[in-house]
């Protein structure tokens, strides 16, 4: 069964629950628009949140004979994979006469949001970042995603093409729109979004206004969609891990970052989560209760899965500066 954000809100009786879905709609237009899977059902004893599928590598080909000879043999290559949910989120805290002496800025509400944005971008670091193993270079122990996912696959594409200033902007825009009409091109299907960091969105967002490729629309959110040749393009954020603040899609020490394109679907790139619409939940205390410091908490039960390698690709070493 297939369910996304806006399907599993409605499910949902509290409204303080779907307040909760909406929040992590209006902070990710990928999590906005994305189909979850949602049949994992942890078994007996509940242990894992294990995704199994079967992964299309290499599709079919057709092919003539002649008079009295065979077809040559062709089969359509295919995989079983594994994928997995994995619980991510968090608590805070509220003391609750902070709470009740807020006013109009209503603390639980501000903390419970600023607890959502960092979930969406925790998931957004691990749709580009993530790996099942812990191997340099990657989020590890999560589950793979799209930088490891299309590694080595014939949709893993470099540029040749350097986008460091206006001039060469101006010099190399006709170009680099051969290079985006080959890497669109490699996908079955239209991509449903192209997701990269705000330095590459802004170096696009200029070739799209030079091509009259770019337009922008606001969504039922009033969020501002940018679009390349009618594709969303998706700032994917900044991840902050504690320590440091860092782009989701890097850009490399030699000005080097990457585009990623996704066909969001059941037979393509799409989320994973439980049986039923608890893929997002919420747990916020009752103020009236006893007990000085009141605890709320937020979860994402999420994963994602990749059924077609046509279906996603990477342009990578797009030469677009220093890092930002």
């Amino acid at each position: 069964m297939a369910i996304t954000l806006a399907e599993a809100k409605v499910g949902m009786a509290d409204k303080v629950d779907q307040q909760v879905v909406d929040m992590f709609r209006r902070s990710s237009l990928l999590l906005d628009n994305m189909i979850f899977d949602n049949s994992i059902s942890p078994g007996t004893g509940g242990s894992t949140l294990t995704y199994g599928y079967i992964q299309l590598k290499t599709p079919a080909t057709a092919n003539i004979r002649t008079i009295n000879a065979e077809y040559t043999p062709g089969e359509a290559k295919r995989e079983k994979k594994t994928t997995g949910a994995i619980i991510m989120g968090g608590s805070f805290q509220v003391d609750r006469v902070l709470q009740n002496t807020a006013g109009a800025a209503d603390e639980m509400a501000f903390q419970a949001e600023q607890k959502i944005k960092a979930t969406a971008n925790y998931f957004h670091n691990l749709v580009i970042n993530g790996s099942s193993a812990n191997e340099e270079g990657f989020v590890g122990g999560t589950f793979d995603g799209l930088k490891k996912l299309l590694t080595g696959t014939q949709n893993e594409i470099t540029s040749g093409v350097a986008l460091k200033t206006s001039a060469e902007l101006d010099d190399n825009y006709n170009a680099f729109l051969d290079e985006m009409d080959s890497f669109i091109s490699c996908l079955d299907g239209a991509p449903s979004m192209l997701l990269m960091n705000r330095q590459m969105l802004v170096k696009l967002r200029s070739i799209a206004r030079r091509a009259g490729y770019y337009e922008r629309t606001k969504d039922d959110f009033g969020r501002v969609v940018e679009t390349y040749a009618g594709i969303p393009m998706v700032d994917m954020g900044q991840y902050f891990d504690g320590s440091k603040i860092t782009d989701v899609v890097a850009t490399d020490a030699e000005g080097k970052t990457a585009i990623y394109a996704v066909s969001l679907g059941l037979d393509g790139f799409h989320g994973i989560s439980p049986l039923g619409d608890g893929v997002i939940n919420s747990y916020m205390p009752d103020l009236n209760a006893p007990g000085a410091v009141k605890t709320g908490e937020v979860e994402l039960v999420a994963g994602v899965a990749l059924k077609n390698t046509l279906k996603a690709a990477v342009l990578k070493g797009i030469s677009v500066g220093t890092a930002a």
